[in-house]
């Protein structure tokens, strides 16, 4: 039993950077729980406020003879906020950082925005007693007083707006009015709508069979409060968005709240259309592109009880629901799910926590699952079902593979093949829509020739060498370098390089290639502003655009019927970089790439185009064949004890001195190699310390350590002895000490 609370005082209103120790009382101890909201004395005068127990621990932090004791544990129910604490208390465990850190993950808005309100003026007066009083202004000539008077009798309640505004009366005759018991100004909240002037239209969807009996099985089990966690693996285009709305619907009714995530922004505007056509302003969103004002209001309204539905990226797991049932993970496969910054959690994991906290059910949709989620659904840790037809069974699209060192031997050094230009003219003439599809992920990585397809890979790991400004080219995963050559060392042809072609340069391309097409551009460049995804999308799904280019986020869920050709332009500048996913992310971006294609009435064509047309990844996204993807991936992961069959952790230790970056990572995995002979922890490979992928960033020298074991609970076992060792010890206070779990971008 813990002996002393580490607890954060009135959550609502103070911001979340210090919590207080306090001793636990001995009727208590056996009883208090993370989470819990108790009662506390505070400050000076030890007056009585309300805190949540963050942490439990037998460690004093302060002289134990000061530290105040808990009064009580707080009467009546367990706000939502109690959850959401033991959920940031358990991404501290299992993903690292502080106890802070967490909550201000969980909890976003710190402080209280500045509440949006409306007033109105409201009549007092009987109809009768009114116009008495109306006459008695006009005889004298009272007429700003008269004006507003003779409005009321008419509307009996107005704006305070429309009243300043259009009939012109000053705040002082609005109060003279009031003190005369004549009106009374009426202050309500008003809380911002992010939608919009968005209108609700009843769309009702009949579901195919496939469709059903997925529906019948989660529904099943949920009405028997059978909670699990389910992988919904659907081809492109067969429907499990009408699925989720379902069920949705379905959860709803029984009384219950659903939590849609969506890995971008830029899926907002499709994925809330069709969500509010069904559930009306019982639906919201959340993203970073909201006002601070509107992201409040939403959690207002969350906490009230006023939604049903939160529609949004990573943050809106956190949505503050008091009767959470069901959890949405659309294109759960997506690398924007897990954090780049402390704690690098992943989302489906904490989702899946929430849910067993909250007692709900989650369910993972993709038509190219992750590795990791459909190994634990063929395990039996997920349920999986399946849809494995589109819509109306209309078929997948023809996929066409184009070897791009052919394309430059026939002396075509466009980046667009003669069989993309071809098909996009035909498209053209016949007022289709072509998407064009430039995969950038890892722009900095492989070294490659155009001539022959040769990628410089380090000899002692199978991946690929990473370009360096220095001229050099190093392996991120053992250290190996080597001079960046000027020559192909495989057909001495001069055309060897970095790969280098963005989103401008296409556009540019195809407006001189195709004058007269009309041409949009979905880029990080094009999408700064609040409602520029909404306008890109709504602009091409209107048909005002014929060609639409972009990277990664015009190929996740979107769906246009007049879109008939879709053209993956480098299909493999996501191969080569040095990362265990390589593969995986290359067969799934083209997969969903491919998915755009043919969703109308109209069959769709894709054009690969490729360096490497004989890796697996790539023929086997040109058959759409996932299975067949995951038992070749499955078998190289058995074989090199890569997650999803081991785990992974990388830890970063980063310092001004690069010396001192050096010495503290040596340092550090010395003493688990120390406490690995000991037998403290077992069953765990380190490898390193060596340079992180990028070494320096802003004179900041970085060092990497990897772990490997079979047991993720000795890598948090890892993780517990190095951030204690770190806090023990005072040389450590200027370095940077990060951990990431199952890393899929790394540091």
């Amino acid at each position: 039993m813990a002996e002393y609370a580490n607890i954060i005082v009135d959550i609502s209103h103070e911001k979340l950077d210090k919590t207080f120790q306090y001793k636990i009382p001995e009727p208590l101890k056996e009883v208090l729980e993370i989470g819990m909201q108790v009662m506390i004395p505070f400050g000076k005068g030890s007056r009585k406020t309300t805190g949540y127990v963050v942490e439990l621990t037998d460690t004093p932090e302060y002289e134990v003879e000061k530290l105040k004791e808990i009064d009580s544990i707080a009467e009546g129910s367990i706000p939502i906020e109690s959850q959401l604490i033991a959920l940031a208390a358990w991404m501290r465990k299992n993903y690292g950082g502080t106890m802070n850190h967490a909550l201000k993950t969980v909890l976003p808005v710190k402080q209280k925005a500045r509440e949006k309100q409306q007033r109105s003026l409201k009549l007092l007066l009987s109809e009768e007693e009114a116009r008495e009083q109306l006459a008695v202004f006009e005889r004298k000539h009272s007429t700003a007083r008269a004006r507003l008077v003779g409005a009321l009798i008419e509307e009996h309640t107005l704006p305070y707006e429309v009243v300043t505004r259009k009939l012109n009366i000053t705040a002082a005759v609005i109060r003279a009015m009031e003190e005369l018991g004549i009106i009374q100004v009426e202050v309500s909240r008003s809380y911002r709508n992010p939608l919009g002037e968005m209108k609700q239209e009843e769309k009702r969807i009949v579901l195919n069979k496939e469709q059903s009996r997925v529906v019948e099985k989660i529904w099943e089990d949920f009405s028997q409060e059978e909670y699990h966690t389910y992988l919904l693996h659907g081809v492109t285009g067969s429907g499990k968005t009408a699925v989720y709305i379902e069920l949705i619907e379905k959860v709803i009714k029984s009384g219950k709240q659903a939590i849609v995530l969506i890995p971008e922004i830029a899926l907002t505007y499709q994925t809330v259309v069709r969500f509010y056509q069904r559930f009306g302003e019982r639906v919201s969103i959340l993203n970073s592109k909201m006002s601070p004002g509107e992201r409040y209001d939403q959690f207002e309204r969350a906490k009230s009880g006023e939604l049903d539905v939160m529609i949004g990226p990573r943050s809106a797991l956190f949505t503050p629901f008091s009767n959470l049932g069901l959890i949405i993970i659309d294109e759960e496969h997506e690398t924007s799910y897990k954090s780049e910054t402390i704690p690098r959690y992943h989302a489906r994991e904490t989702a899946i926590e929430r849910a067993n906290m909250a007692g709900a059910s989650v369910v993972l949709g993709s038509a190219t699952p992750s590795i990791d989620s459909y190994y634990k659904a063929q395990n039996g840790e997920y349920i999986l079902l399946e849809l494995e037809k589109r819509i109306e069974e209309k078929p997948l699209p023809q996929c066409y593979t184009v070897d791009l060192r052919e394309e430059l031997r026939q002396g075509n050094r466009s980046i667009l093949s003669e069989k993309l230009q071809e098909l996009m003219e035909e498209r053209l003439e016949q007022g289709q829509q072509t998407m064009l599809f430039i995969n950038r992920r890892g722009m900095s990585g492989f070294v490659s020739c155009r001539a022959c397809g040769y990628v410089v890979k380090c000899p002692h790991c199978d991946v690929s060498l990473s370009q360096h400004n220095n001229g050099k080219m190093v392996c991120h995963y053992c250290g190996y370098e080597e001079t960046t050559p000027k020559e192909c060392p495989e057909c001495g042809s001069k055309y060897i390089s970095g790969f280098k072609a963005g989103t401008q340069k296409i556009e540019e391309i195809v407006k001189k290639r195709f004058p007269k097409a009309r041409v949009l551009r979905m880029d990080f460049d094009t999408t700064r502003n609040k409602d520029s995804y909404e306008k890109i999308l709504s602009a091409f799904a209107n048909q005002e655009a014929d060609v639409l280019i972009g990277t990664q986020m015009i190929v996740k869920g979107h769906d246009f019927p007049n879109v008939t050709l879709v053209g993956v332009l480098a299909a493999d500048l996501s191969l080569y970089v040095s990362d265990y996913h390589a593969t995986e992310r290359t067969f799934q971006l083209i997969t969903q790439a491919a998915g755009r294609a043919g969703r109308g009435k109209l069959p769709g064509e894709v054009v690969i185009q490729t360096y490497s047309p004989d890796n697996y990844s790539i023929q086997l996204a040109q058959k759409q064949d996932y299975k067949g993807f995951y038992e070749t991936e499955i078998s190289y992961r058995k074989l090199m004890q890569y997650p999803p069959v081991g785990h992974m952790m990388v830890m970063l230790v980063a310092s001004k001195d690069e010396m001192t970056a050096a010495l503290s990572a040596e340092l550090l995995a010395k003493k688990i190699e120390q406490s690995a002979q000991n037998g403290k922890i077992t069953g765990v490979k380190t490898i390193g310390p060596t340079d992180a992928a990028v070494a320096k960033v802003k004179d900041i020298y970085k060092k990497v350590i990897y772990f490997k074991s079979k047991d993720y609970q000795q890598l948090v076992k890892i993780k517990d002895a190095l951030e204690l060792f770190v806090n023990r010890h005072r040389e450590f206070a200027n370095i940077v000490i990060q951990f990431d779990f199952n890393p899929m971008n790394g540091f």
